[in-house]
Protein backbone atom coordinates (compact mmCIF):
# COMPACT_ATOMS: atom_id res chain seq x y z
CA UNK A 1 0.00 0.00 0.00
CA UNK A 2 1.17 3.52 -0.76
CA UNK A 3 2.49 5.78 1.97
CA UNK A 4 0.71 8.91 3.15
CA UNK A 5 3.06 11.76 4.06
CA UNK A 6 1.59 14.54 6.19
CA UNK A 7 3.78 17.63 5.84
CA UNK A 8 2.94 19.42 9.07
CA UNK A 9 5.77 21.94 9.26
CA UNK A 10 4.76 24.88 11.51
CA UNK A 11 4.76 27.30 8.57
CA UNK A 12 2.52 24.97 6.59
CA UNK A 13 0.11 24.70 9.52
CA UNK A 14 0.11 28.47 10.00
CA UNK A 15 -0.57 29.28 6.35
CA UNK A 16 -3.21 26.56 6.03
CA UNK A 17 -5.07 27.94 9.04
CA UNK A 18 -5.30 31.32 7.32
CA UNK A 19 -6.49 29.68 4.10
CA UNK A 20 -9.25 27.82 5.94
CA UNK A 21 -10.80 31.02 7.28
CA UNK A 22 -13.86 32.14 5.35
CA UNK A 23 -12.62 35.71 5.78
CA UNK A 24 -9.55 35.09 3.57
CA UNK A 25 -10.00 36.55 0.09
CA UNK A 26 -8.89 35.11 -3.25
CA UNK A 27 -5.68 37.14 -3.49
CA UNK A 28 -4.35 35.93 -0.14
CA UNK A 29 -5.71 32.41 -0.72
CA UNK A 30 -3.79 32.11 -4.01
CA UNK A 31 -0.57 33.46 -2.52
CA UNK A 32 -0.76 31.16 0.51
CA UNK A 33 -1.43 28.14 -1.69
CA UNK A 34 1.62 29.00 -3.77
CA UNK A 35 3.76 29.34 -0.62
CA UNK A 36 2.53 26.07 0.89
CA UNK A 37 3.12 24.28 -2.43
CA UNK A 38 6.72 25.45 -2.42
CA UNK A 39 7.21 24.28 1.17
CA UNK A 40 5.63 20.90 0.39
CA UNK A 41 7.76 20.69 -2.72
CA UNK A 42 10.90 20.40 -0.62
CA UNK A 43 9.60 17.13 0.82
CA UNK A 44 8.03 15.69 -2.30
CA UNK A 45 11.31 16.16 -4.24
CA UNK A 46 13.50 14.80 -1.44
CA UNK A 47 14.36 11.63 -3.39
CA UNK A 48 15.51 13.33 -6.61
CA UNK A 49 18.80 11.68 -7.61
CA UNK A 50 22.10 13.56 -7.39
CA UNK A 51 25.44 13.16 -9.14
CA UNK A 52 28.86 14.57 -8.41
CA UNK A 53 30.15 17.40 -10.60
CA UNK A 54 33.48 19.19 -10.58
CA UNK A 55 33.18 22.96 -10.13
CA UNK A 56 35.47 25.78 -9.09
CA UNK A 57 34.46 28.30 -6.45
CA UNK A 58 36.16 31.71 -6.21
CA UNK A 59 38.46 30.05 -3.66
CA UNK A 60 39.22 26.52 -4.91
CA UNK A 61 38.06 23.55 -7.00
CA UNK A 62 35.59 21.15 -5.37
CA UNK A 63 33.22 18.28 -6.02
CA UNK A 64 29.60 19.42 -5.73
CA UNK A 65 26.25 17.78 -6.42
CA UNK A 66 23.49 18.48 -8.88
CA UNK A 67 20.14 16.87 -9.63
CA UNK A 68 20.27 14.42 -12.52
CA UNK A 69 18.42 11.39 -13.79
CA UNK A 70 14.66 11.43 -13.90
CA UNK A 71 13.12 14.57 -15.27
CA UNK A 72 10.16 16.16 -13.49
CA UNK A 73 6.64 16.88 -14.72
CA UNK A 74 3.89 18.70 -12.83
CA UNK A 75 0.34 17.74 -13.78
CA UNK A 76 -2.43 19.80 -12.15
CA UNK A 77 -5.99 18.54 -12.14
CA UNK A 78 -7.94 21.50 -13.52
CA UNK A 79 -8.88 23.86 -12.35
CA UNK A 80 -7.93 24.02 -8.67
CA UNK A 81 -4.68 22.11 -9.21
CA UNK A 82 -3.34 25.11 -11.14
CA UNK A 83 -2.98 26.96 -7.86
CA UNK A 84 -0.19 24.60 -6.77
CA UNK A 85 1.88 24.75 -9.96
CA UNK A 86 3.68 28.07 -9.49
CA UNK A 87 5.02 27.12 -6.06
CA UNK A 88 6.55 23.95 -7.51
CA UNK A 89 7.92 25.83 -10.52
CA UNK A 90 9.55 28.32 -8.16
CA UNK A 91 11.39 25.31 -6.76
CA UNK A 92 12.05 23.43 -10.04
CA UNK A 93 11.79 25.95 -12.91
CA UNK A 94 12.81 23.41 -15.57
CA UNK A 95 9.89 21.06 -14.86
CA UNK A 96 7.38 20.56 -17.65
CA UNK A 97 3.68 21.06 -17.00
CA UNK A 98 0.79 18.96 -18.30
CA UNK A 99 -2.92 19.47 -17.66
CA UNK A 100 -5.79 17.12 -16.93
CA UNK A 101 -9.28 18.61 -16.96
CA UNK A 102 -11.84 16.99 -14.66
CA UNK A 103 -14.95 18.34 -12.99
CA UNK A 104 -17.30 16.81 -10.46
CA UNK A 105 -20.87 16.14 -11.51
CA UNK A 106 -22.99 17.93 -8.91
CA UNK A 107 -25.56 15.13 -8.83
CA UNK A 108 -23.45 11.97 -8.97
CA UNK A 109 -20.30 13.50 -7.38
CA UNK A 110 -18.32 11.53 -9.99
CA UNK A 111 -15.55 13.13 -12.10
CA UNK A 112 -16.05 13.95 -15.77
CA UNK A 113 -13.00 14.24 -18.08
CA UNK A 114 -12.95 17.16 -20.54
CA UNK A 115 -9.23 17.83 -21.28
CA UNK A 116 -5.85 16.11 -21.27
CA UNK A 117 -2.59 17.62 -22.57
CA UNK A 118 0.71 16.13 -21.40
CA UNK A 119 4.41 16.38 -22.33
CA UNK A 120 5.31 13.93 -25.11
CA UNK A 121 7.89 12.22 -22.91
CA UNK A 122 5.63 12.06 -19.84
CA UNK A 123 6.34 8.34 -19.40
CA UNK A 124 10.03 9.13 -18.85
CA UNK A 125 9.39 11.66 -16.11
CA UNK A 126 8.75 11.65 -12.40
CA UNK A 127 5.22 13.05 -12.23
CA UNK A 128 3.69 15.14 -9.46
CA UNK A 129 -0.10 15.36 -9.72
CA UNK A 130 -1.53 18.39 -7.92
CA UNK A 131 -5.03 18.98 -6.56
CA UNK A 132 -5.68 20.98 -3.38
CA UNK A 133 -8.58 18.79 -2.24
CA UNK A 134 -8.57 15.00 -1.99
CA UNK A 135 -12.25 14.46 -1.19
CA UNK A 136 -13.91 11.35 -2.66
CA UNK A 137 -10.72 10.46 -4.53
CA UNK A 138 -12.59 10.03 -7.81
CA UNK A 139 -10.83 12.80 -9.73
CA UNK A 140 -7.41 11.77 -8.46
CA UNK A 141 -7.97 8.12 -9.36
CA UNK A 142 -9.13 9.04 -12.87
CA UNK A 143 -6.12 11.31 -13.39
CA UNK A 144 -3.75 8.59 -12.18
CA UNK A 145 -5.43 6.08 -14.50
CA UNK A 146 -4.89 8.42 -17.45
CA UNK A 147 -1.21 8.87 -16.62
CA UNK A 148 -0.61 5.15 -16.23
CA UNK A 149 -2.36 4.48 -19.54
CA UNK A 150 0.31 6.71 -21.08
CA UNK A 151 3.15 4.72 -19.54
CA UNK A 152 3.88 6.71 -16.36
CA UNK A 153 5.38 4.57 -13.60
CA UNK A 154 6.77 7.13 -11.13
CA UNK A 155 3.89 9.24 -9.84
CA UNK A 156 3.20 11.16 -6.63
CA UNK A 157 -0.06 12.80 -5.60
CA UNK A 158 0.22 16.19 -3.88
CA UNK A 159 -2.84 17.64 -2.13
CA UNK A 160 -3.45 20.30 0.46
CA UNK A 161 -6.32 18.83 2.49
CA UNK A 162 -7.55 15.23 2.36
CA UNK A 163 -10.50 13.27 3.69
CA UNK A 164 -9.91 9.72 4.97
CA UNK A 165 -12.37 8.43 2.34
CA UNK A 166 -10.33 9.91 -0.51
CA UNK A 167 -7.05 8.59 0.84
CA UNK A 168 -8.51 5.09 1.16
CA UNK A 169 -9.85 5.14 -2.41
CA UNK A 170 -6.54 6.26 -3.92
CA UNK A 171 -4.58 3.71 -1.86
CA UNK A 172 -6.88 0.91 -2.97
CA UNK A 173 -6.84 1.85 -6.66
CA UNK A 174 -3.19 2.99 -6.85
CA UNK A 175 -1.13 1.33 -4.10
CA UNK A 176 2.08 2.38 -5.88
CA UNK A 177 1.36 6.15 -5.68
CA UNK A 178 2.50 7.94 -2.53
CA UNK A 179 0.23 10.71 -1.25
CA UNK A 180 1.55 14.00 0.17
CA UNK A 181 -0.84 16.24 2.12
CA UNK A 182 -0.70 19.18 4.50
CA UNK A 183 -3.62 17.91 6.62
CA UNK A 184 -6.01 14.97 6.94
CA UNK A 185 -9.45 16.25 7.95
CA UNK A 186 -12.35 14.49 9.66
CA UNK A 187 -14.69 13.27 6.93
CA UNK A 188 -16.88 14.09 3.92
CA UNK A 189 -20.32 15.61 4.34
CA UNK A 190 -23.44 14.70 2.37
CA UNK A 191 -22.37 16.95 -0.51
CA UNK A 192 -18.94 15.27 -0.68
CA UNK A 193 -17.16 18.32 0.73
CA UNK A 194 -14.31 17.87 3.19
CA UNK A 195 -15.13 18.73 6.81
CA UNK A 196 -13.89 21.09 8.16
CA UNK A 197 -12.00 21.64 4.89
CA UNK A 198 -11.76 25.08 3.34
CA UNK A 199 -14.67 25.19 0.93
CA UNK A 200 -14.41 24.89 -2.84
CA UNK A 201 -10.71 25.47 -3.57
CA UNK A 202 -11.31 26.41 -7.21
CA UNK A 203 -13.87 29.05 -6.32
CA UNK A 204 -11.63 30.47 -3.61
CA UNK A 205 -8.57 30.58 -5.88
CA UNK A 206 -10.34 32.27 -8.80
CA UNK A 207 -13.04 34.23 -6.99
CA UNK A 208 -15.95 32.36 -8.58
CA UNK A 209 -19.02 30.56 -7.24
Amino acid sequence: MSAVHVIDHPLVRHKLSIMRSKETGSKDFRQLLREISLLMGYEITRDLPLSDVAIETPVSPMTAQRVVGRKLAIVPILRAGLGMVDGLLDLVPVAKVGHIGLYRDENTHKPVVYYCKLPEDIQERQVIVTDPMLATGGSSCDALDMLKERGCTNIKLMCLVAAPEGIAKVQEAHPDVDIFVAAIDERLNGDAYIVPGLGDAGDRIFGTK
